[in-house]
């Protein structure tokens, strides 16, 4: 009898020791796992692409936590911020230390593709997500796509399609590229590329410049000589503000080459002034004037940062806040729960009206043809573009099924 009690007390310890982690693990599953939902935004803070994201990213994500409420499923949610040099590897290592060290449950921005792509690898490994907002290259969501990998604002088909697109439909279809000599340039120039050649234009040549170069002469001698009509700069921040300002020192744009900025934005813009910018078309994912929802948000982050913002500002705000979303509806920080509750929600709001998270990570918008105001029809600062054209989402980003992105079945 002894012998029977004992085991029968066993069993009952046994017992209640399952229910107890049963309860545990159902309780850590639900709810944020460390008492604390944190927001890291790695980007360039201090190079080339400093105004391009940098500090008003962080800004634009403290904004967006802000306007949540502060808090997700009753925990707290922090925001932290980086800056990774242009890097890779110190973007790696400030990843995985945030992973590791700090409880860091989502990667923001990540501008420079080199680095994106770096930081979108290591976090499939370890199951956490990235939301890239300042990155470019269509690989993201690409052949290098991860079940945890989302790409916000644009890509560089979706420049392609809007800034290639509108010159080649006026008949300027001879392009010679100078281009940024790492994933981002080759992928910009690559695709406008196969986009030009589709429409009966052709590529005369190329040339490829290092990151943070200050002197384009050689560069822009070889294109002047190559007698393109147009020279795409693929390239970004104030690599293409310097390429502009001495391209017009040359005569480029004097003697009838066009200059066509593949990726130019309104802060960009703004730092090389309405004067130097005249006669430039480019392709934003958001343009601050476009609708009252634009011009509300940008109006609020002008009071906190005292300047509007761009498609990479705008696209960090909507990206926490969707991720912030997603949390909710999935009632829990578990990353496999909150990517499938982001690719089930539609993305409404000032930044994208009827987006949509596909299956590979691209979120679906519109984008904008814009062109630079003569400066007598410049109003007030900063309303430096006039809406050319809208470009639907599916006419930027292509299908879904074409991207190479493995999970797209």
């Amino acid at each position: 009898m002894k012998t029977n009690f004992a085991a029968s007390l066993a069993l009952t310890v046994s017992a209640l020791a399952l229910s107890t982690l049963a309860l545990s693990s159902g309780a850590h599953a639900a709810g944020a796992s460390d008492g604390v939902v944190k927001i890291g935004i790695l980007n360039d803070q201090s190079g080339v692409y400093a105004d391009f994201g940098g500090k008003w990213s962080f800004e634009a994500a403290k904004m967006a936590v802000e306007d949540f409420g502060g808090k997700v499923l009753d925990v707290p949610v922090e925001v932290v911020t980086a800056d990774h040099q242009n890097k890779a590897d110190i973007a790696a290592n400030i990843a995985r230390k945030w992973y590791d060290t700090e409880k860091v449950d989502a990667i923001m921005e990540l501008t420079t593709s080199s680095v994106a792509l770096a930081v979108q690898g290591l976090s499939k490994d370890l199951k956490k997500i990235t939301i890239t907002t300042g990155a470019a290259t269509s690989d993201l969501t690409g052949k290098a796509c991860t079940p945890y990998g989302f790409h916000w604002a644009y890509n560089t088909r979706a420049l392609a399609v809007g800034t290639g697109g509108a010159l080649v439909k006026q008949g300027l279809k001879k392009w010679f590229f100078l281009t940024a000599d790492y994933a981002f340039g080759h992928a910009l120039e690559a695709d406008t590329s196969t986009f030009v050649k589709k429409n009966g234009g052709e590529v005369v040549g190329a040339v490829r410049h290092p990151l943070a170069t200050t002197d384009y002469s050689s560069f822009l001698i070889q294109a002047q000589a190559s007698g393109a009509q147009v020279i795409g700069l693929a390239n970004a921040g104030l690599d293409t503000a310097n390429a502009i300002k001495q391209a017009s020192e040359f005569g480029i744009t004097a003697g009838g080459q066009k200059i066509a900025a593949l990726l130019f934005t309104l802060a960009e813009v703004h730092g090389l002034g309405a004067k130097a910018a005249q006669g430039l078309t480019l392709t934003e994912g958001y343009y601050w004037k476009r609708d009252a929802d634009s011009e509300k948000f940008a109006r609020a982050f002008f009071k906190r940062t005292n300047r509007m913002p761009n498609m990479v500002q705008a696209g960090t705000y909507s990206a926490v806040t969707h991720y912030l979303k997603a949390i909710k509806k999935a009632g829990t920080d578990d990353a496999d729960a909150v990517t499938k509750a982001m690719r089930e929600t539609p993305v409404e709001d000032f930044f994208a009206k009827s987006g949509k998270v596909e299956a590979n990570g691209l979120m679906y918008h519109d984008f904008y043809l814009l062109g630079v105001k003569k400066e007598a029809d410049i109003k007030e600062p900063w309303d430096y573009f006039d809406v050319l054209q809208t470009i639907t989402g599916k006419e930027a980003y292509g299908e879904v099924a074409d991207s190479g992105c493995p999970l797209v079945k």
